[in-house]
């Protein structure tokens, strides 16, 4: 988004002399998006960048994707894809695939472990810290990350994760093959958060400090087009310096975090569709927030969301708090999924419409993905299901 940042030491003129103590000059990194005809930042390191002493391969997790086949409603319990070995577990490495297609990929992982530094060069990662706590370094400074939060990491961005604390960082992954951003009809012509979006700036963290790191030899995990299952392969490269070397960038390109808790809900007399909700979008998908909130105050309102086929998308929903009034009565609680694949008509519970009349507030708190592709179930996905999840409408399934 267009939202200048400058953070550093950078000089008075961009593409000049940046002098270091020692006589030399710092090296100028040009970082930007779209052939450099969209947001970018310019980034002065103590080293040479691009200096590279070894690159070898790395085996991605498991991409592979299985067909959502027969077409149904699936209830995914991601709170069961790990146990007591999340302590060991990284945030990079212990991710899981839950969900993808060729234009996004959702993933779940609980860790306690410091990652290895890490860069994805396919697309931007919006990743949603359910609970627990930790640091995301980055080649642009440091972010603190705990629950509730968004941490938004542009493509290419260097970084790793450092979990903190007693408890697991649980984070949900949603990896994009493309850049993620508030959607455009938030956002001026010039790419300020107009009146209307229901966040502004001043709700966005960006890393506060630079970061300078020491090291040699030093390795990095790139995650990059290829041949591997989705396209996707991976890399290993080793840095003679470590690449957390950048003394002050400037410009509108870096990470940022976002609380859901700073999210504004819009609300009405009945009602309201879900593109109310949303919070960013990318290509061929969007990303909502379901928060706590006052509900509809027409005299005859049925507060819980009327049925809906959405023709054109898959919805995915992750449930990460409250009390989710619609899905009482299906199995589905703190850490579960819900994937309602598009033209499926979806809604409610049996007993939720009657039950919301006369209600005021719900307390909830989800994460919806809408993607325009269909989404195939990756193995973390598949070794999640609840089975059962489709015929809770109807209160039999097939034989019974």
């Amino acid at each position: 988004m267009a939202y200048y940042r400058r953070l550093g030491e950078v000089p008075r003129t961009r593409h000049t002399q940046h002098p270091n103590p020692d006589g030399g000059l710092y090296y100028e990194e040009l970082m930007g998006e779209e052939g450099f005809s969209s947001d970018s930042s310019l980034l002065y390191h103590r080293n040479i960048p691009s200096a590279i002493v070894d690159a070898r391969e790395w085996e991605v997790p498991d991409q592979r994707r299985t067909r959502n086949a027969p077409l149904a409603p699936r209830h995914l319990k991601l709170h069961t894809l790990f146990g007591d070995e999340w302590k060991d577990t990284d945030a990079v490495t212990g991710r899981r695939l839950v969900l993808g297609n060729d234009d996004v990929r959702i993933s779940y992982v609980a860790a306690g472990a410091a990652s290895e530094l890490y860069r994805n060069s396919i697309g931007d990662e919006c990743v949603y810290i359910e609970s627990g706590r930790g640091r995301v370094q980055t080649v642009f400074g440091e972010l603190e990350a705990g629950e509730g939060d968004y941490v938004i990491l542009p493509r290419a961005t260097t970084h790793r994760w450092i979990p903190e604390g007693d408890e697991p960082l649980r984070a949900y992954a949603i990896e994009a093959n493309s850049h993620i951003a508030p959607p455009r009809r938030y956002l001026s012509r010039y790419g300020q958060l107009l009146e209307h979006a229901p966040y502004c700036e001043r709700d966005l963290r960006g890393p506060a400090e630079p970061l300078l790191l020491e090291g040699t030899d030093v390795d990095v995990l790139i995650k990059h087009r290829g041949d591997g299952p989705g396209g996707i392969s991976g890399t290993r490269y080793t840095y003679p310096r470590h690449p957390f070397d950048v003394v002050g960038w400037d410009g509108c390109l870096y990470p940022y975090a976002f609380n859901i808790a700073d999210f504004q809900p819009i609300t009405g007399r009945v009602h309201q569709p879900p593109p109310v909700h949303q919070v960013f979008e990318g290509h061929n998908f969007v990303v909502c927030n379901f928060v706590p909130r006052k509900v509809d105050y027409h005299p005859l309102s049925i507060p819980v969301p009327y049925y809906h086929s959405n023709v054109d998308s898959d919805e995915v929903m992750f449930y990460c708090g409250g009390d989710y009034e619609a899905r009482k009565g299906s199995g589905i609680g703190q850490g579960s999924i819900s994937l309602h694949p598009g033209g499926h008509s979806h809604g409610p519970q049996p007993g939720a419409y009657e039950r919301s009349v006369g209600v005021q507030a719900f307390d909830e708190l989800a994460v919806m993905v809408d993607t325009f592709r269909p989404l195939e179930l990756g193995e973390g996905g598949t070794a999640s299901e609840d089975p059962g999840y489709a015929w809770t409408w109807a209160g039999r399934g097939p034989g019974r």
